[in-house]
């Protein structure tokens, strides 16, 4: 009888534990990017790769073919749910997919937004990013205090009208900088006085040049820019630099990057950087996944994922980490 019962306990440990891995087997998390090329969506995809392994989830991956493309991350969203994904993560390129977020939670599927809301926020079940408004503060009050009591004459390389990751750091750079600006919920791009020209980079290096070369057409006595991210701050420099006045302005970006972001500040590129850190975005999407699947309470509301002013000269009154300690946590290019 012992040995019957002991046998009978092993059978049913064992069968726990084949139910238990079945159980993780099944657990299968979508991510989408908005591109898979820009590192800061392969950071993303990293970190999301090793929380999902860690967990023991099945990770589907899918991004658009480029910033906009609202066509490739709907069909990622249809395929995903279809395909048995409980929990999608999404990176929005446009409020176009808002109706397909809803055909899906209604499946039951959770979708949590990284990095950028979607429309205002309630399409999805929660967004996990950096506060955006924030990371503009933070280049502002430098930008300010850089300055040294300089009438500050502004140009912005911007992403692209009506999208609120773009309004909210510019927006947010303007308070920072103690402007006339507009609060953190619009998507209208505030152009106070100071700001004598404003251009669409798209993030890119090479637009941000030429937005530069533009604005500097416009205003030969450009000395603040402000840029969405380094990229785009990079390649204000390359044309500021062109026309011999890199040493007259103080450049600002947002994102972290390694060597264009980290490696900027430490050349003098650029003044100040805010980093933004999308491998713990990532990462809180995942376990809120696998939280799901094991309970099937849905994450709510926005999680603030964190954000560091970079500088390698301190300012006063602005709290910022140095360089040194952003290398370690730093991502990408």
């Amino acid at each position: 009888m012992k040995k019957s019962t002991t046998l009978a306990l092993t059978a049913i440990a064992f069968a726990a534990s084949a139910a238990t891995s079945a159980f993780a087997a099944e657990v299968v998390i979508g991510l989408i990017t908005k591109t898979d090329s820009n590192p800061f969506f392969v950071k993303m995809k990293e970190g999301a790769e090793a929380a999902a392994k860690k967990g023991g989830a099945k990770l589907m991956s899918a991004a658009g073919k480029q910033d906009g493309d609202t066509a490739s991350q709907i069909s990622a969203l249809e395929n995903m749910a279809a395909a048995g994904a409980k929990t999608i993560l999404i990176t929005s390129t446009g409020d176009a997919i808002i109706p397909t977020i809803k055909k899906v939670r209604a499946q039951g599927v959770q979708v949590i937004a990284l990095d950028s809301p979607v429309g205002d926020g309630t399409a999805t079940d929660a967004l996990f990013a950096t506060n955006n408004y924030k990371a503009g503060e933070l280049i502002g009050a430098y930008a300010k205090a850089a300055l040294k009591g300089k009438t500050p004459v502004i140009a912005t390389m911007d992403l692209f009208p009506g999208h609120p990751v773009g309004a909210q750091r510019h927006n947010g750079f303007l308070a920072g900088f103690g402007l006339k600006t507009l609060d953190a919920k619009s998507n209208e791009l505030a152009q106070p006085a100071e700001v004598v020209c404003m251009a669409d980079s798209f993030g890119d290096a090479a637009k941000g040049q030429t937005g530069m070369e533009n604005c500097l057409q416009k205003n030969a006595n450009i000395n603040v820019v402000y840029a969405i991210n380094e990229p785009a701050a990079a390649g204000a420099y390359k044309a500021l630099k062109a026309a011999g006045k890199e040493k007259d302005v103080v450049i600002l970006g947002v994102d972290g990057m390694c060597s264009n972001g980290v490696g900027n500040v430490e050349k003098g590129v650029i003044a100040a950087t805010s980093m933004q850190y999308p491998l713990k975005m990532a990462a809180m999407g995942v376990a809120a996944g696998l939280q799901f699947a094991k309970d099937g309470k849905r994450q709510t509301g926005y999680t603030d994922t964190g954000v560091d002013l970079v500088a390698l000269h301190p300012v006063a009154g602005v709290k910022s980490i140095d360089t040194k300690t952003a290398r370690a946590q730093c991502w990408g290019d």
